[in-house]
């Protein structure tokens, strides 16, 4: 097993070109290649224990979806929604494949990573082998996305890498428990310190405008679109749900799993929206699933 190493890709928006980052783990040569990708405000270092323990089976590349981490900001932030998301995923994807069309990956996508993944899946001729939806599905509760929305665009600053910190693990409490330890990664994770010394939040604080234009007619023509997206996939699907959930409810978990892929469905207790696949025996399930 080898360190991470960190690139970038050039990606282009309606409104230009952006960088997108990402760390990638194990053989570079190794063909069998598994994209890891983050919630709405994490980062690709959310997966450093995943990848490590996977990396010496594949070339795991965990990438900094735009606007957050070390990628670039959009400059018209109307455009972080799932379809710039996968436009910018193609591209990655050609770039780890050498642009090779008969090359399938795995994808592992939390939250919002899962829907890209679901987007990008449910295209005809798409690359994905195996398909990993953590704590995601065509149904999104209200309440929860209320919940994610309202501290999306808070501008917040911190005194100290402490505060920030904590902010993080309260905002993050549904992750379920998790060592001090582990706590203080997931938060410096996405923290850094800014031009006046203050600590923030490392990603675009315009993530936040999509949300706000949400309606409930929208919302409506959007699960239409994710059912839509979800019944045309048709790779092996592990669809891992926490069991304390508030945005995938069990209903709609067991309903994944009578249509579309059938998903195969595991619940994670002790943990809510979302799983952090941090602890052994979370990474065995993706492990069983990826290459059992």
């Amino acid at each position: 097993m080898t360190d991470a190493t960190s690139n970038f890709v050039t990606c282009v928006s309606p409104a230009g070109l952006h960088r997108m980052a990402y760390k990638e783990w194990g053989d570079r040569h190794n063909p069998r290649v598994l994209i890891c990708v983050h919630g709405v405000t994490r980062v690709g270092d959310d997966f450093d224990h995943l990848a490590r323990a996977l990396s010496g089976d594949y070339r795991v590349i965990c990438p900094d979806v735009v606007g957050r981490g070390r990628s670039g900001r959009l400059l018209n932030p109307q455009f972080y929604r799932i379809p710039q998301y996968v436009s910018d995923m193609v591209t990655l994807l050609a770039r780890v494949t050498n642009g090779r069309d008969d090359e399938t990956v795995d994808w592992f996508g939390t939250s919002m990573g899962g829907l890209i993944g679901l987007g990008l899946a449910s295209l005809p001729g798409n690359p994905i082998g195996k398909l990993v939806l953590n704590d995601i599905g065509p149904v999104l509760e209200p309440a929860a996305l209320q919940r994610i929305g309202d501290y999306i665009g808070q501008d917040l600053r911190f005194d100290s890498f402490d505060e920030g910190a904590q902010f993080v693990r309260d905002v993050s409490a549904s992750f379920g428990p998790h060592t001090e330890q582990e706590w203080h990664k997931l938060a410096s994770d996405v923290l850094r310190q800014d031009a006046d010394g203050k600590w923030v939040r490392h990603y675009d604080m315009g993530l936040a405008l999509p949300f706000r234009s949400v309606t409930p007619e929208s919302a409506k023509a959007d699960e239409a679109m994710l059912w839509a997206a979800y019944d045309a996939v048709q790779c092996p699907t592990l669809l891992v749900r926490g069991a304390n959930s508030d945005l995938l409810t069990r209903a709609t978990a067991q309903a994944m799993t009578q249509r579309g892929p059938k998903a195969t469905l595991v619940e994670i207790a002790d943990a809510g929206h979302a799983p952090t696949f941090i602890h052994d025996d979370q990474i065995a399930i993706a492990r069983k699933f990826l290459l059992g």
